[in-house]
Order: C-alpha cells, then sequence, then structure tokens
C-alpha cells in the first residue's frame, strides 16, 4: 500500500489532465496539519494535563497551550486560562498522522461512512472534526469519561474547492459518495 508522501508525489501525473498543469512545480502539497482540541470546558487542571498528554502521544509532537484572548464572566473564563491545545505537524510527522488517521483511526469510528465533503473551504483547506479522540490506537481506552473531541485542519497550496477535492481523493480520504 501506497503512503501519502508516495501518492502526493505522483499528484502531478495523475491530476495534470484534469486542471492543465504546466509545470511539476504547480501540482499541489499538503502544507501542514493542524490538529486542536478545546479544553475550556475543563475546570480541572489534572483533566487539561490529561488531554495534553493524549494530544502529545497521538500527534508524536507535543501541544501547545492556547489561553483565553478575554474574560468573559458568563463562561467564568478569565483572560489567560488554557481553553484550547494545539498542535501544528510539518513534514515526515505529517505524513505519518495523515496515514494513521485514514487508515487506521477513521475506519474505528462507529457507524463510518465517510468523511463529509463540506469540509473544504474557499482557500482550499480541508476541516475534519472528531468527536471522540478514542478513535486512535494511542489513546488508551481505559477511562472512557475523559473522552475530548479533535479538529483536524489539512492546509493545502491549492487555492480551489474542486482541486482540493480531487486532490484529497486521489490521496485515499474516504468522502461520502
Amino acid at each position: 500500500m501506497q503512503t501519502i508522501k508516495e501518492k502526493t508525489k505522483e499528484s502531478y501525473g495523475a491530476l495534470k489532465a484534469d486542471f492543465g498543469y504546466k509545470n511539476i512545480m504547480q501540482s499541489p502539497k499538503i502544507e501542514k496539519v493542524i490538529v486542536s482540541a478545546g479544553v475550556g470546558s475543563f475546570k480541572d487542571k489534572k483533566k487539561i494535563d490529561l488531554a495534553f498528554d493524549r494530544l502529545s502521544k497521538i500527534t508524536g509532537q507535543r501541544p501547545v497551550k492556547k489561553g483565553a484572548k478575554q474574560s468573559v464572566a458568563s463562561f467564568k473564563v478569565r483572560e489567560g486560562d488554557v481553553v484550547g491545545l494545539q498542535v501544528t505537524l510539518r513534514g515526515q510527522r505529517m505524513y505519518d498522522f495523515l496515514d494513521r488517521l485514514i487508515n487506521i483511526s477513521l475506519p474505528r469510528t462507529k457507524d463510518f461512512r465517510g468523511i463529509s465533503p463540506t469540509g473544504i473551504d474557499e482557500m482550499g483547506n480541508y476541516t475534519l472534526g472528531i468527536k471522540e479522540n478514542t478513535i486512535f490506537p494511542e489513546s488508551s481506552d481505559e477511562e472512557l469519561k475523559d473522552v475530548f473531541g479533535l479538529a483536524v485542519t489539512v492546509v493545502t497550496s491549492i487555492r480551489d474547492k474542486k482541486e482540493t477535492r480531487a486532490f484529497l481523493t486521489h490521496l485515499g480520504f474516504p468522502f461520502k459518495k
């Protein structure tokens, strides 16, 4: 089975006729993958540390704690409180994460029938929401009470929705039909 990195390299030949590429430098690429998790609802510091640990195991890289930009009294949030965790993956770690996501984790989701194609924005990026972190094999299933959701954003060099969908389909993203 080919990896995402190998499929990216051969994408020029596969998409050349459809989109009129004249040069191999015009071939689409994945620039980075951003994995983020909101932990603003966790009031316990231990739960935030647990989410930090699990996200670092899932991505293979240490997340950055994102603080609240301003205080909101109705949500009981003060400026600087940790409300999210974020990891930016590039290079080989990015390709490894995408391989695990597409081939192992997504098929483990309950009643999986494909991912929604509506997550492609006008800038050619794809955002996927994952409800449970337990679909990843690195995340232990021991404590199901501390489950959190993730958002995975795949940033591409493409600036068109149709071209992005064709590129991601070529890479093996299982879109709904």
